[in-house]
């Protein structure tokens, strides 16, 4: 899975490889608007919730995850 903050450009890609029917591991996103801690308790909230092939090609918005989302 990759995590990154630039969520214009993930999105974009995402969308083009499942276009080409091409696979990715999963990507998750979130703003830099989190602190780090917000940060690691969501993506400890996601690695809890799915598994590594449930995230095969897909694409989370971890601020979902956040408690007051």
């Amino acid at each position: 899975m990759l995590y990154s903050h630039n969520i214009g450009d993930f999105c974009e890609l995402h969308s083009e490889f499942l276009f080409r029917e091409e696979s990715h591991a999963g990507i998750a996103l979130i703003s830099q608007d989190y602190s780090v801690g917000e940060q690691v308790r969501v993506i400890m909230e996601l690695t809890a919730n799915k598994t590594a092939e449930e995230m095969v090609n897909q694409l989370e918005f971890l601020g979902k995850y956040l408690k007051n989302s």
